[in-house]
């Protein structure tokens, strides 16, 4: 599969890999199955250098995608934080500010850089 240069090309590459997995896993061949799984490593390049994800800006924004990344839920964190459902909350809602400890445990459980916590908090 060639490279995607634009948006004309994505949109392309996009609708015959609809057409293709259109037809159900049972009923593609081989080449199709390979020619699918190119066409979507170009996409996914494409689609990388295209839709870029800006870093977050804020503790909370940077803990939020950590979560997301972990799959925690808000009680998962507060337990791996050794924090209180409440005060995580508080401190997620933007209602207290965010302790050492709990910028220290952020660190630490959450491998978020220290500069960065220090820097926003």
């Amino acid at each position: 599969m060639k490279e995607i240069k634009n948006e004309a090309d994505y949109k392309d590459v996009m609708a015959k890999i609809d057409g293709l997995m259109a037809k159900g896993s049972d009923k593609v061949s081989k080449d199709e199955l390979a020619e699918i799984r190119s066409m979507a490593l170009a996409a996914q390049s494409y689609e990388q250098a295209k839709y870029v994800i800006e870093a977050p800006t804020t503790i909370v924004g940077m803990i939020e995608m950590r979560m997301f990344e972990m799959k925690l839920k808000q009680r998962d964190l507060a337990q791996k934080l050794d924090v209180s459902d409440a005060k995580l909350s508080l401190i997620m809602n933007g209602k207290q500010k965010p302790d050492v400890p709990f910028l220290k445990a952020v660190h630490t459980q959450l491998n978020i850089d220290a500069n960065f916590l220090l820097e926003h908090a």
